[in-house]
């Protein structure tokens, strides 16, 4: 049974395993293993403090085997993005060039470096074993960020955000970043990814352009991977969209990958979000659901597993016992419950 969980120091070696094999590197999950140990540390305090307003917490979850115990992926929040520095992005602008003794008048495509998101929660750190097969475990890992999100909505801004990775060849090079990045820094994408530590570093601001880069002077190919997510990510962007993030008007500032946003209250782990009372079952039949337990500290857990809808007549949260057991719950207690698929209009009403 996978299940997900707030990350311990005990789980440092696995961690420091993937933080050795994940590609693209996650910045989440740093090589030296001192730093890595002490982001744990973080994680540890800030799912045990008592938060009023989002600050300097970072969340570092993990997809644990119950069975074997052993750690299949990670996944985190940055409760305030660019808490110490600036984050930095590129902002999708239309500047008006107009002349009307010419008669003319165009509306020109053109990229503005911005800090706007400062401040806001990000989603960060995705990654899976690539052992793992089918959609279900990155759907568990991703988006039980977001059921955290919605049982804790102090700990996190109104609006959230995910960068994902843009579009590189096989040998790992951006065309967006041959032509802009490495027109000012000199260095390959890969160096950079890895120095800059994210996306909040002074050396952005110090050496990116401060005014408007024209996208149709760019080439095509720089064009063309503009707001395009790697395929890679493919599966990482249609979770998102599962969840309720829509591409918003800002592009990474080193490849051009999409930036989604999210306002908390209309995700699918808030709209659609049902408390129901655990019964015990031998197993239960219908729709996959995500199913959490525990609040803010670090008693959360998350699972998927299969419930009949509410309509069906079954208010209650028949489960079986490995279910019960992930969950850390017993008969009568409460846990929450959200549809993993939405079903047209049943349903209306998602770097790492």
């Amino acid at each position: 049974m996978l299940f997900v969980r707030p990350s311990r120091l005990a789980d440092l070696d696995a961690l420091a395993q993937m933080a050795r094999t994940a590609q693209p590197v996650l910045h989440s999950l740093p090589h030296d293993r001192s730093a890595l140990e002490a982001r744990i540390a973080l994680s540890e305090d800030s799912f045990r403090a008592e938060v009023e307003f989002p600050g300097e917490e970072f969340y570092l979850f993990v997809l644990e085997d119950s069975a074997s115990g052993k750690l299949l992926g990670t996944a985190s929040i940055v409760a305030a993005a660019g808490y110490a520095e600036p984050f930095y992005a590129f902002r999708n602008d239309a500047l008006i060039h107009a002349s009307r003794e010419l008669h003319v008048n165009r509306k020109i495509h053109a990229l503005t470096m911005s800090h706007e998101l400062t401040g806001k929660s990000r989603l960060a750190g995705f990654y899976i074993d690539p052992s793992l097969r089918g959609d279900v475990a990155a759907h568990l890992i991703s988006r039980a960020r977001m059921m955290y999100i919605a049982a804790n909505r102090r700990r996190f801004t109104q609006e959230v955000f995910s960068l994902l990775l843009g579009v590189t060849d096989d040998a790992g090079v951006s065309p967006f970043w041959e032509a802009v990045g490495r027109k000012f820094f000199n260095r390959d994408f890969a160096d950079i990814e890895v120095k800059s530590g994210g996306r909040s570093n002074t050396f952005i601001a110090e050496v990116m352009p401060s005014y408007p880069i024209y996208v149709p002077l760019l080439p095509e190919s720089a064009q063309r991977v503009l707001g395009e997510p790697n395929p890679r990510t493919l599966l990482a962007y249609e979770i998102h969209l599962e969840e309720g993030f829509e591409t918003d008007r800002y592009v990474d500032i080193f490849d051009a990958g999409p930036v989604l946003t999210a306002q908390v209250d209309r995700s699918a782990s808030v709209h659609y979000n049902e408390n129901r009372r655990v019964r015990e079952s031998a197993g239960a039949r219908g729709e996959p659901h995500l199913i959490a337990s525990g609040g803010g500290n670090d008693g959360f857990r998350c699972v998927i597993a299969s419930l009949p809808a509410r309509g069906e007549g079954e208010p209650d949260a028949p489960l079986p016992r490995d279910v019960r057991a992930a969950l850390g719950v017993v008969d009568g207690e409460s846990v929450r419950c959200v549809p993993l698929h939405r079903h047209g209009d049943e349903m209306s009403g998602e770097r790492e």
